[in-house]
């Protein structure tokens, strides 16, 4: 299982191309916390995850890096 949020966010804002005060304006944040979810210094509130798998139109697994395709990845890593 690989757990990197803040590696999933940074991956998943720039495959849809916005920047991290675009991110902030559409949940409602700042862009220094969107900054700091990113750099793994902090995490968004439990209540904005449905928020931002919605913004990013992938599934709470796929955030986290917990669905069968992200967990078969980590599985041949190790390998």
């Amino acid at each position: 299982m690989n757990l990197s949020l803040p590696k999933m966010l940074k991956q998943f804002r720039k495959d849809k191309d916005m920047t991290q005060e675009e991110v902030a304006s559409h949940l409602g944040v700042t862009y220094q916390s969107v900054s700091r979810w990113e750099n793994g210094l902090s995490y968004p509130d439990i209540e904005l995850l449905p928020c931002i798998a919605a913004l990013f139109d992938v599934s709470l697994d796929k955030l986290f890096g917990t669905d069968k395709e992200s967990e078969e990845a980590t599985i041949k890593n190790y390998d």
